[in-house]
């Protein structure tokens, strides 16, 4: 990798904190509450606080130049991988159009598992001005294929905590997938009964990829977090 950027001060700000960053991508913790990008209200979102965050830091005259190359929802938070150059935007871009880009997720979810791993296959159709999607049969015109595995890590006080890799990448999909199936995210308001007063219960916790440059594969994550309903698992 080229040289490492080790930052003195306290970091971007709003939660946000920098994993990795080198001359050509940088690798952040989006918390969530936090949008991807800006939108029409204005609030707190990853791509500014880290343009503004680098322009300061590195005192630049013009603007910061900041690729993004995913998104997680807003109240999801996670690992996200932004390109500081156009060439790297572009071949990052195409590993995750090829699927070559390895991206993890974790959930608590309601109820316990017959089995300790299998996979959910659904078609799922969006609902554009609802912002939501919803499971339906394979021959309503536009719904799209949805799969993703899992694999349960623990189960207790009725509830599980999941490993999930997304085969698809739909919008919602494994919130609507997990409800669908009869194991709703603890706190999810929109796919869930969500009664619960924490985040919802769902974080991208690995992105793995190969270097733009230099082509050599690398994966970063991040700690189960202690609050909860995590914690109900933190000490197994």
């Amino acid at each position: 990798m080229d040289s490492l950027m080790q930052a003195a001060d306290k970091g971007p700000g709003h939660g946000v904190s920098i994993i990795f960053e080198d001359n050509h991508v940088l690798v952040a913790f989006k918390p969530a509450g936090i949008l991807s990008q800006e939108d029409k209200t204005g609030e707190p979102d990853m791509l500014t606080i880290l343009k503004d965050y680098i322009k300061i830091r590195d005192s630049k005259p013009g603007n910061v130049w900041l690729g993004l190359l995913h998104r997680l929802d807003r109240p999801v938070s996670g690992v996200m991988v932004f390109a500081k150059t156009s060439k790297c935007a572009s071949r990052i871009s195409e590993q995750i159009r090829l699927r070559k880009v390895r991206k993890c997720y974790r959930a608590v979810v309601s109820g316990v598992f017959d089995a300790r791993e299998g996979a959910l296959e659904d078609y799922i159709l969006k609902d554009e001005k609802a912002n939501t999607v919803k499971v339906t049969g394979s021959s309503v015109p536009g719904a799209k294929k949805a799969r993703l595995v899992y694999r349960v890590l623990d189960q207790k006080d009725d509830m599980s905590l999941v490993e999930i890799e997304l085969e698809t990448g739909r919008s919602h999909q494994i919130r609507a997938q997990m409800a669908h199936a009869g194991h709703p995210l603890i706190a999810d308001r929109k796919y869930g009964k969500g009664k619960e007063t924490c985040d919802i219960a769902l974080q991208s916790f690995l992105i793995g990829f190969s270097h733009p440059v230099s082509g050599e594969y690398h994966e970063y994550q991040i700690p189960l977090p202690s609050d909860y309903p995590w914690s109900v698992f933190c000490n197994s």
